[in-house]
C-alpha cells in the first residue's frame, strides 16, 4: 500500500471524524488512557517534534515553521494542549535555566498505527479488507501504485 493510501486513511480519521479517539495502554497504572485526536495545527507541531532527533524549545519549533511563522504564544498554547492530551512531555535542563524542552511521548509510527486501527475498527467493522477496498476504490491509483500494492500483498 503506498504512502498516499495510508495518509488518505489518516486524513479521514483526523479531519473528517473528530469523535474517534486514540487509545494507548498506560504502563504506570495499567489503565487505558484515551487520547483525543490531533487537530491540523497540533499535527504541525507534532511533525516538527517527530522530525527532530532532539527535544526542542518553543523558539526552536517556531523557527522550523515555514513562513508565515506562528507567534511564540500560539506555539506555546499548542504545546500546553498537547501536554494535557499526553502527546508531549517537557523538561528543564539545568544549564538553560527556565527554558523548557519539548519532545513527543509517542512516535509518529505508533500514532499512525493507532489512528488507522481506530479507523478500521470504528468505520470498517475491524475489517482490513473493507478498509483497503475503500481506499483503493476512492483513491486515484496509477498503474505503478497498483503494482506496488500487489507486490506488497504478495510479499
Amino acid at each position: 500500500m503506498g504512502v498516499f493510501t495510508l495518509f488518505s486513511c489518516f486524513y479521514l480519521l483526523t479531519f473528517k471524524n473528530p469523535r474517534i479517539f486514540v487509545t494507548e495502554n498506560n504502563r504506570n497504572n495499567n489503565m487505558e488512557k484515551t487520547k483525543k485526536p490531533l487537530t491540523r495545527a497540533e499535527m504541525d507541531v507534532m511533525n516538527i517534534l517527530w522530525d527532530s532527533p532532539l527535544a526542542l524549545t518553543i523558539n526552536d519549533i517556531v523557527e522550523r515553521y515555514s513562513d508565515p511563522k506562528p507567534a511564540y504564544t500560539t506555539v506555546a498554547t499548542f504545546l500546553k494542549i498537547l501536554d494535557a492530551k499526553g502527546y508531549v512531555e517537557h523538561k528543564r535542563k539545568e544549564e538553560t535555566g527556565r527554558t523548557f524542552f519539548y519532545s513527543p511521548m509517542m512516535s509518529r509510527e505508533k500514532y499512525i498505527t493507532h489512528v488507522l486501527n481506530d479507523v478500521k475498527d470504528t468505520l470498517f467493522g475491524s475489517s482490513t479488507k473493507r478498509l483497503c477496498s475503500f481506499l483503493i476504490q476512492n483513491d486515484e491509483l496509477s498503474e505503478e501504485d497498483l503494482r506496488e500494492i500487489l507486490a506488497l500483498i504478495k510479499s
